[in-house]
C-alpha cells in the first residue's frame, strides 16, 4: 500500500522481514503480550532474528561486525517493524543508536566488550538523556559526574528511558563541568558491575516493552568508560536527535500504515445499508485522506534518510518528517477507530490499541511544538527557544 521505488536488494530485504514479522512477531505482540510486559527471555529470540535482517546490526559497519546498511534502507526495514508492533520497534531503535554511537565514538576496549552483544541481539542498551527537569533541552541535564581519581562518581535520575528494564548498560549523559554547553559528557555504566536502580513507568500505551526511571546514587564508574572526550557530548547528542527523529517519524508511519490497513480490511467486510461500508462516499473519503497522509509522511522520512546518506545536514527535514508523521499517525488512527464504529473502541480490534499508541508518538525526541520551533528557526535564522 503506497508505492516507493526500491532496489532489488531492498525489496528482497523488506519482503523477507515482512514475512517473518507476520508469522512470528505479530502473534507475540498482538496477542500473547498485547499491553502486557514482554519478559527479556521472550524478547531476545526475536531480537536475534531481527539482527539477521539488518535491524541493529545494520547500524554498524562490516569492519565492526555489522551489516553496514545505508540509512534509507534501515528506515525502510524499521517501517516494517513498526507496522508489526510499535512496542517491538522501541528496543530496535534504542539498540541501533547505542550500537552506532559505540562504533563511532567509544574506545576500542568498550567497543570490543559491548558492541557484539548488541549486534547479535542478545544484549540491550539504554540511552540516559531525559530527566524529570530536562526533556527537550539537554542543557538542563543535572545528573552529576565528579572525578575521584580514576573513577567517575555519578548521582542523578533519568526518566522515560526506553529499554531501562532490559538494559545491560546505560550510556548516561552527565554534567561534568559548569559550562552549560561544554560540560556534558557521556559515560557508560554497566548495570551488573556498577549498578543502577530501575523502576518501570505505567503508561497509556507502549506497555509491552520497558520504559523506566533510572536512579543513580554515588555510582562509581571507571574514567575509561567515558564515551568520547570529556565535555564533548552536546554536539553528539544533538546529532543523535537529528537521526533518531527520522526513525521516530518512521515509527509513526508504520503505525499509521497498520491503522490504514486495518480500516481498509474492515471497510470491505462490514456491511451497512445493504453494501460494504467502503462503498459509502464518506468512508471512501476518509480512507483516501488516511492513505494520502501515510504516503506523504513516508516520503518526508525517505527524504531525510537520503540526506543522511549524502552526508548532508537534515535538521529541518528530520523535524518536518517527525512533526508531520507523528501528527498524521494520530489522525489516521483516530479515523480508523471511527470507521470501525463501536467495534473500534473494543479490545477485540487492533485499532483501539493503535489509537492509544498514536497519542504517544508526538512526544518522544521533542514534541510536535519543539519540531515547529526547529523548522521555524531553520527558515528564519531566529531562535524562539
Amino acid at each position: 500500500m503506497g508505492q516507493v521505488l526500491l532496489s532489488g536488494e531492498q525489496a528482497m530485504a523488506v519482503e523477507g522481514l515482512r514475512r517473518y514479522l507476520a508469522a512470528e512477531a505479530d502473534p507475540l505482540f498482538g496477542k500473547a503480550y498485547r499491553d502486557r510486559f514482554m519478559p527479556r527471555e521472550v524478547l531476545v529470540p526475536v531480537m536475534r532474528r531481527l539482527a539477521e535482517f539488518g535491524l541493529v546490526s545494520g547500524a554498524v559497519s562490516p569492519a565492526a561486525g555489522g551489516l553496514g546498511l545505508d540509512w534509507l534502507t534501515s528506515l525502510m526495514l524499521f517501517e516494517e517493524v513498526a507496522a508489526c508492533s510499535v512496542d517491538l520497534s522501541v528496543p530496535v531503535l534504542i539498540n541501533s543508536f547505542g550500537a552506532y554511537l559505540l562504533e563511532q565514538v567509544a574506545s576500542s576496549a568498550l567497543r570490543e566488550r559491548y558492541l557484539p552483544g548488541l549486534i547479535a541481539g542478545t544484549s540491550f542498551v539504554s540511552m540516559g538523556i531525559s530527566e524529570p527537569g530536562a526533556g527537550s533541552n539537554v542543557l538542563e541535564v543535572r545528573t552529576r559526574a565528579r572525578r575521584d581519581g580514576d573513577h567517575w562518581v555519578i548521582s542523578g535520575e533519568k526518566t522515560w528511558i526506553s529499554n531501562g528494564g532490559y538494559s545491560d548498560f546505560l550510556i548516561c549523559l552527565c554534567r561534568t563541568g559548569e559550562d552549560p554547553r561544554g560540560g556534558l559528557t557521556q559515560i557508560l555504566i554497566d548495570r551488573h558491575e556498577h549498578g543502577y536502580d530501575v523502576r518501570e513507568i505505567d503508561k497509556i500505551a507502549f506497555n509491552s516493552q520497558s520504559t523506566a526511571q533510572i536512579f543513580l546514587d554515588e555510582v562509581r564508574v571507571p574514567v575509561a568508560n567515558t564515551i568520547g572526550e570529556e565535555g564533548g557530548a552536546l554536539k553528539r547528542t544533538l546529532a543523535h536527535f537529528e537521526k533518531s527523529r527520522a526513525f521516530v517519524a518512521m515509527q509513526s508511519v508504520g503505525l499509521a500504515r497498520r491503522a490504514l490497513e486495518e480500516a481498509v480490511t474492515y471497510a470491505g467486510v462490514r456491511r451497512q445499508h445493504g453494501k460494504a461500508i467502503a462503498g459509502h462516499q464518506l468512508i471512501a473519503a476518509m480512507l483516501a485522506d488516511m492513505a494520502t497522509q501515510v504516503d506523504a509522511a513516508r516520503l518526508l522520512v525517505h527524504r531525510a534518510g537520503q540526506l543522511f546518506d549524502a552526508g548532508r545536514g537534515a535538521e529541518m527535514e528530520a523535524a518536518m518528517a517527525k512533526y508531520f508523521a507523528c501528527e498524521a499517525a494520530v489522525s489516521v488512527a483516530r479515523q480508523a477507530v471511527q470507521i470501525h464504529g463501536g467495534n473500534g473502541v473494543t479490545r477485540d480490534f487492533l485499532v483501539e490499541k493503535l489509537a492509544r499508541e498514536a497519542i504517544v508518538c508526538p512526544i518522544p525526541e521533542g514534541t510536535s511544538q519543539i519540531q515547529q520551533l526547529i523548522i521555524a528557526r531553520a527558515l528564519t535564522g531566529v531562535a524562539a527557544f
